[in-house]
């Protein structure tokens, strides 16, 4: 699974300088970080109505385009996939409560 999001990763870099007229992601950058967060603000409510209508096609269809949006906003912070994995995997195991209990925020 993280072989896709690695290649997803590497074109997502390639794509900060291609030609924001010929490819959707380099006209993402140049939009900037609010058009990117609404994107992914726009995604996430498809998902969430995807996800109300209980259509298992459509959930994973938009699930995609959520998490793909959600790529494009870490590869423009300098983050990459694998962070969020090692994340993930720290997670792993713990109570979703004493985890939340612990957060600094």
């Amino acid at each position: 699974m993280s072989d896709v999001l690695n290649r997803l990763a590497e074109l997502l870099e390639q794509r900060k300088q291609a030609d924001p007229q010929t490819s959707y992601v380099a006209k993402l950058y140049a939009k900037g970080t609010d058009s990117i967060l609404k994107k992914i603000g726009e995604e996430a409510a498809e998902t969430i109505i995807a996800a109300k209508d209980g259509d298992a096609d459509k959930i994973i269809y938009e699930t995609a385009d959520l998490w793909f949006h959600c790529l494009v906003m870490l590869s423009h912070a300098g983050l990459k996939p694998e962070q969020v994995l090692q994340e993930l995997a720290r997670r792993e195991g713990l109570s979703g409560l004493e985890e939340k209990a612990a957060r600094k925020d």
